[in-house]
């Protein structure tokens, strides 16, 4: 495999960078770097996500499947300090920035480590699993995402995804309607479509 945001050790040469952004009102500071996904700002369909993301109404700890250098993980984890977030990358280097990020932006309620997919994620439980799938790696890998993370919920747990019409939005609907029963798009902009679906 080539150098992609989905490898596991990018081999790019480092390129640090800093921007503030915000998200559900507040601001944030974020350390990026070349071999990561969209290092120069937060990607509209992350924000899309963040934004348009609803509290579950049932208790226990939100997973990141995918959490790249942090922005969705780190901002969902700043409002409810009371929980915990599971915030998991394949990429190492992902993964070293988005711990800094977290304590540069103070949220300790997290739990970051690596996993491919979801392979190293021993919780059970989850009100609620985000993400914004790595769609370049294929659609049987963001099948297995969305399928995992479902199986992850709880009872009364909700799977939030976004992605693009055009790089499968509609096959995405089809599968969470098998897992879910129903499928509720959430927000709709831009083509990037937020995805809903309830244990």
């Amino acid at each position: 495999m080539g150098d992609h945001y989905f490898s596991k050790n990018p081999n790019s040469e480092h390129r640090p960078q800093h921007f503030t952004f915000t998200l559900r009102g507040k601001s944030y500071t974020f350390e990026t770097d070349s071999g990561v996904f969209s290092k120069s700002e937060v990607d509209f369909g992350s924000r899309l996500l963040i934004e348009t993301f609803e509290w579950p109404e049932i208790d226990g700890p939100i997973l990141d499947a995918g959490c790249g250098y942090g922005p969705i993980g780190l901002s969902i984890a700043s409002e409810q300090p009371n929980r915990t977030i599971h915030m998991i990358d394949v990429n190492d280097r992902a993964l070293v920035l988005a711990r800094e990020n977290a304590k540069r932006n103070r949220v300790d309620n997290v739990h970051i480590y690596e996993s491919d997919r979801l392979q190293n994620v021993s919780e059970e439980g989850f009100a609620a699993v985000l993400t914004n799938p790595p769609i370049r790696a294929g659609k049987q890998v963001v099948f297995d995402i969305l399928q995992t993370g479902f199986a992850k919920l709880s009872d009364g747990g909700e799977l939030w995804v976004v992605i693009q019409k055009k790089q499968g939005a509609p096959s995405a609907i089809k599968e969470i309607e098998r897992l879910a029963g129903s499928c509720e798009v959430a927000a709709k902009e831009k083509g990037y479509f937020i995805l809903r679906g309830k244990k």
